[in-house]
């Protein structure tokens, strides 16, 4: 008689138990691929076939007398069709239990796990996968190490079933119950979460004690794993608990409270917000609104995420400044005394804070309180080029008023919310910069200086100038809303004051809402005073000097600010002295005499080799250069515009990085020369065998403006007459074709700029004349000031009446120019419009 598997029957139970558990494998089986499952020897598991060629497979094998295949594992789970080389040839020879049809055409089947087979060789692959294959049992040998890594791998399985809520008690006294360490290991693996590469290689082990070892690091990590979600999710219950215990023992407390006739701690902070609002002296709409706030307050439970941002708002409207003021001190000889012990000079800013002051006081006197309150007078904007005092003077003032003082910086500023705030729709929400100045400086009426409103910029979150517009208009201001508070606030006793630069990169509605102050640079006896009075004494006691131990000579300052530094205002000239301020303290601290004199010579010993020269003189020795006046946005400046020739054909070049109007000014120059050249005794073949170049040096800066017109057209008639322009000229002026001299801004600074660089005569538009007045006297007294009306007018007083020789024909001698014995013949007729004329 045989049995399932076509062998006899045993003869006795103990026979029939070890036939059953050990049926003989073929050696040629059917290969069913499986795709992201490891099945093991002695296990049951369930399986879902669904290709077509696997479901013909499992039909005919189940029909078979053996109903044994081989279950082999792919590689990789993206192949749909597994061959010979897409799956591992290590498996398990399995039998077939049970066979059903689902609705959906896959078959579900539930295998049992006979033996560890390895493939020999496939036999064929169509219609399904069959192979040769033979037996490969693992190494089991009984030791104390086989014993010892049993009971370490159970105990740590016993702690996996306690974390893991999917791993029954059941599967653990299974285990218990095992003394096969194989089957031990099948066990545990098939329940074991693990990767697939992991789960082939346990299979793919020979002996026993690798397997136990490769178990138990896995069920380590495991155990590591869920450990660590058991300890994340005690923490988040913890946490959740402490929540839940807080508020039912506050409960219990308001409960407590309540029979003893207590208040509790929320009733306490609502009342004491009532007493804020009440004492604030907010306007009816704010206390409105803060009522409401608080009214919803009432009614939420302190735990809500809502009652701490109502919270936050209550306490931005309570310690706002609703009702303080600083009173104002409006005498007009103290107020003039501080600003002139603060600043130098500046006498046109000083006289327009004084004309406020005048003003608030008249209407205080005759109109009462409230009718100076309301005078608004206008928003004040300093413009200049850095370091002439625009910053510090807005302190002065604030000093000068006896109001306080707050200075909020604008520069880079992109975000539009900077100004108004954020909504109190956005978690984090606050007001904006107004509003977060006017809370710090607990006053209403404070002096707020907005530094640097010209580098504001704009980008996709808004234009900040734009929202300045509201904060800086008189007629507006009285109702600023801010966006976080969304209630007005009156604005219109603030002072703003505004600084800047330049003026162009403010936008034009910004810009008219201010009334713009000029701060020009300082001349170089307005540098010694400021020194004298204000930066040497400060240097000296913030370096820990003492005045008697050092002096500055009158003359050291002067050096110091000619050849040490050249600018408008007075920063890098602070800046030089407190560096002889620090030398001379390592000298006391070195224990060498003292006192110290700065002299000339003593500043040129501690500062090193100086910084800039006067190359005016050295760079108009040969004809062809001459020395124009520029302004920029950091104060006037002067450059030298050469002109050379070459042998050509009527060629004209321009270059030195030059705008368009810039370039156009070189071209109407250049027409109005070769059209006056008989007037100016040049031969016409001078511009038809040459070719001119005209070059603006320093290349790399940006230059553009019609006002280098006459400077160019000088240089040009300089170059071809080889007549010199006059070492101690500069010039500035737009010119036309027909020769007219049109006036040009920015004289005040250009002016300043000449004076600086040690010039003596300066040629100007005579449209220009009523300029002058904005020139300190000194400077007007110092320089002689031509005005020209036409070209010729500039020729005559800036070219030397000799002519010089060049070495060469067409060029220039570059060592220099040698002068002709005789005076050259002037064919320009004399200007009836010129005008000679000292300031006195």
């Amino acid at each position: 008689m045989h049995n399932l598997f076509g062998k006899p029957e045993p003869e006795n139970e103990k026979e029939k138990d070890a036939s059953e558990h050990t049926p003989s494998i073929p050696d040629e089986l059917p290969i069913l691929p499986l795709r992201g499952t490891v099945v093991y020897p002695l296990t049951v598991i369930p399986l879902n076939v669904g290709q077509a060629r696997s479901i013909k497979l499992v039909d005919e094998a189940a029909t078979s007398s053996t109903r044994l295949i081989g279950l082999m594992t792919i590689k990789d789970d993206k192949i749909e069709e597994a061959g010979p080389d897409d799956v591992h040839w290590t498996g398990t020879a399995a039998i077939i239990h049970r066979l059903l049809r689902a609705p959906d055409n896959t078959v579900r089947l539930i295998v049992q796990g006979i033996d560890r087979i390895r493939i020999n060789a496939f036999t064929t692959t169509e219609p399904y996968l069959k192979a040769n294959v033979r037996l490969a049992p693992e190494v089991v040998e009984k030791s104390v190490e086989i014993e010892a890594l049993m009971r370490n791998t159970i105990e740590l399985f016993r702690r996996l079933v306690s974390l893991a809520p999917n791993l029954p008690e059941e599967l653990l006294m299974a285990a218990l119950n095992v003394d096969d360490p194989r089957q031990l290991v099948y066990i545990l693996a098939t329940s074991l979460r693990m990767e697939l590469k992991d789960a082939q290689e346990l299979l793919e082990l020979d002996n026993i004690a690798d397997k136990l070892a490769k178990l138990n690091a896995l069920l380590t990590k495991e155990l590591e794993v869920l450990e660590l979600g058991k300890k994340i999710q005690s923490q988040a219950q913890g946490e959740l608990e402490k929540t839940q215990r807080d508020y039912i023992l506050r409960e219990q407390m308001r409960q407590i409270k309540k029979e003893l006739g207590e208040e509790d701690e929320q009733s306490v902070e609502l009342k004491e917000y009532e007493k804020k609002i009440a004492d604030a002296q907010m306007t009816p709409e704010a206390e409105k609104e803060a009522k409401r706030e608080l009214g919803r307050m009432k009614s939420m439970p302190p735990a809500a995420a809502e009652y701490h941002v109502i919270k936050t708002y209550l306490d931005w409207l309570c310690e706002l400044p609703w009702s303080k003021t600083s009173e104002d001190n409006l005498e007009i000889a103290r107020a003039r005394q501080i600003l002139d012990e603060d600043h130098y000079d500046l006498k046109e800013v000083k006289a327009r804070i004084l004309e406020y002051l005048s003003v608030r006081k008249l209407r205080l006197e005759r109109g009462g309180d409230e009718e100076a309150r309301t005078y608004k007078g206008s928003i004040l904007c300093f413009a200049g080029p850095p370091g002439v005092g625009k910053t510090s003077l807005g302190q002065s003032i604030a000093r000068a008023l006896g109001r306080k003082f707050i200075r909020m910086s604008l520069g880079g500023m992109h975000d539009e919310a900077e100004i108004r705030g954020h909504r109190r729709t956005y978690i984090g929400a606050l007001p904006g910069r107004i509003i977060q100045s006017i809370k710090r400086v607990e006053s209403r009426n404070p002096v707020m200086m907005l530094d640097e409103v010209d580098k504001i910029g704009q980008d996709f979150r808004g234009d900040p100038s734009s929202a300045l517009l509201e904060v800086l208009d008189p007629a507006q201001n009285k109702t600023f809303r801010d966006h976080y508070l969304d209630v007005d606030f009156d604005l219109s006793q603030v002072i703003f004051i505004c600084t800047a630069n330049h003026l162009d990169t403010i936008q034009p509605a910004l810009r008219d809402r201010m009334e713009i102050l000029t701060l020009s640079g300082y001349t170089e006896d307005e540098k010694l005073h400021i020194a004298k009075g204000y930066l040497a004494p400060r240097q000296v006691k913030e370096n820990g000097l003492k005045p008697e131990e050092i002096s500055f000579d009158d003359d050291a300052i002067r050096q110091i600010a000619r050849d040490y530094t050249r600018e408008a205002g007075v920063r890098n000239l602070e800046r030089n002295i407190g560096s002889v301020c620090r030398k001379v303290a390592t000298h006391i601290a070195e224990g060498k005499p003292t006192p110290v004199a700065i002299t000339k010579e003593k500043a040129a010993e501690l500062l090193g080799k100086p910084k800039f020269y006067g190359e005016v003189a050295e760079r108009t020795t040969i004809p062809g250069v001459a020395t124009g006046l520029v302004w920029t946005p950091v104060g006037g400046d002067i450059v030298f515009i050469e002109a050379t020739r070459m042998p050509g054909g009527k060629g004209f070049m321009v270059t030195g990085q030059l705008g368009d109007v810039m370039r156009e000014s070189a071209q109407a120059a250049m027409s109005y020369v070769r059209a006056k050249a008989q007037d100016l005794g040049v031969e016409t073949k001078v511009f038809e065998q040459s070719d001119i170049h005209l070059h603006v040096p320093e290349g790399a800066t940006p230059k553009d403006g019609p006002s280098a017109g006459v400077t160019m057209a000088t240089a040009l008639a300089s170059l071809v007459t080889n007549r010199l322009v006059k070492s101690d000229v500069a010039m500035t002026g737009e010119i036309t074709l027909r020769g007219r001299v049109l006036p040009v801004g920015g004289i005040k600074e250009k002016v300043l700029a000449a004076h600086r660089a040690g010039l003596k005569t300066v040629i100007l538009p005579k449209r220009n004349e009523k300029d002058l007045d904005e020139l300190p006297d000194q400077v007007r007294q110092e320089l002689t000031f031509i005005f020209a009306e036409q070209v010729s007018d500039v020729f005559d007083a800036a070219l030397s009446a000799k002519r010089v020789e060049p070495v060469e024909g067409n060029g220039h001698n570059p060592n220099g120019a040698t002068e002709k014995s005789v005076e050259a013949e002037p064919k320009t007729k004399t200007p009836r419009a010129a005008k000679k004329s000292k300031a006195v």
